[in-house]
């Protein structure tokens, strides 16, 4: 399979269009456009019955306490973890294309409820659920697309994978409204025919490179 964008060029920074938060030279950091990019998959193996989506960075820091702080940074060599960013399933298997801008055009406080995506397709929470936890302006479900918005004072590249999944099941075994990455990696496990994977950069700390 491959996966190709007309939004992204793999292995290059991701456009600040398509971002959550972008550079903002006083204040470090301000809300961006938060647009989905376009994405295309070919070659799907015969059997394929749907396909699932994610988008995953496994650069976040697993220690929040300098995480945008003045006069702080969060070093290169501090433990990661991932930290999800989208996850659709039930995409059809006629669908091989998402038009950019489809899934999201824009910040919504509290998170998307019901994003809009191939008809049939389910979109679960990605972790800006985690992160406003707590926030009374920002707290609540992020469902479906909501870009990179990476620590402004980090010393890493943070890296976003688009990974589109070839099922040979028609529907994802998750149910209810608020599944998460895991729960989709645990239950297409078995499932999976061919998959596909495209990479991001990003960064806000302008003394390192995007």
């Amino acid at each position: 399979m491959n996966i190709t964008s007309t939004s992204l060029t793999d292995a290059g920074p991701i456009p600040e269009r398509f971002a959550f938060c972008r550079i903002d030279p006083e204040t470090h950091a301000a809300l961006s456009d938060n647009v989905s990019p376009h994405l295309a998959w070919s070659g799907a193996p015969e059997g394929t019955r749907s396909f699932a989506l994610l988008c995953m960075d496994p650069d976040v820091p697993t220690v929040g306490d300098d995480v945008n702080q003045e006069g702080r940074i969060v070093p290169h060599d501090l433990p990661r973890c991932e930290f999800c960013h989208w996850v659709m399933i039930d995409i059809p298997s006629s669908c091989c294309e998402l038009a950019e801008g489809a899934c999201s055009n824009g910040i919504t406080a509290g998170g998307k409820t019901a994003p809009s995506g191939p008809e049939g397709s389910r979109q679960g929470i990605n972790n800006y659920t985690d992160w406003f936890d707590g926030d009374p302006d920002m707290g609540g479900d992020y469902h479906g697309y909501d870009g990179p918005a990476p620590p402004w004072n980090d010393e890493r590249l943070h890296h976003y994978h688009f990974t589109i999944y070839a099922l040979d099941i028609e529907a994802c075994p998750v149910t209810g409204a608020d599944f998460r990455a895991p729960d989709v990696l645990e239950a297409i496990e078995g499932h999976v025919l061919d998959q596909a994977t495209l990479t991001g950069t990003c960064t806000l700390n302008p003394a390192i490179s995007g």
